[in-house]
């Protein structure tokens, strides 16, 4: 529908939605006042892919409301971009605790090689790639 939500009786293919309302909790209390380092270049980049380890669906019913959200919302792996919409977090906030649950082990954290993210030739073939999807009639999409 055009608020994002499935039409009735289309099942989420991640499931149900495991958070309500946007929370009213400011970001820098979730994560104690703790930031993603991006000056040192190791915060994890947006298209970072997370899934929930078997100790992290384990450990559901110990952690805290955010990360319980996250471990549950990860069961498929997904972007932290992805996660954070989904969640209706600040980013930084997603990254933070996804570093605190992948050094807990309750997250399986892929950082895309960053060569292969400024690979130009990785851009054309996504962009072949989603030219090559047809349209609900059946017809590839032309861009061009």
């Amino acid at each position: 529908m055009a608020d994002g939500t499935p039409p009735p009786g289309d099942p989420d293919p991640f499931g149900p939605d495991p958070v309500g309302p946007a929370p009213a909790v400011r970001p820098f209390l979730v994560t104690a006042g703790r930031v993603a380092d991006a000056s040192s270049g190791r915060a994890m980049p947006v298209e970072t892919q997370v899934v929930a380890t078997a100790a992290g669906l384990d450990a559901l019913g110990r952690l805290s409301f955010e990360q319980y959200d996250i471990v549950a919302a990860c069961r498929l792996p997904q972007s932290l971009a992805e996660l954070a919409a989904r969640l209706r977090l600040h980013l930084n906030v997603v990254r933070v605790l996804a570093e605190d649950l992948r050094e807990a082990g309750q997250l399986a954290v892929y950082v895309p090689d960053a060569d292969a993210v400024h690979d130009a030739s990785v851009l054309r073939r996504l962009i072949d790639g989603l030219r090559a999807i047809p349209d609900s009639r059946g017809v590839p999409i032309d861009t061009d």
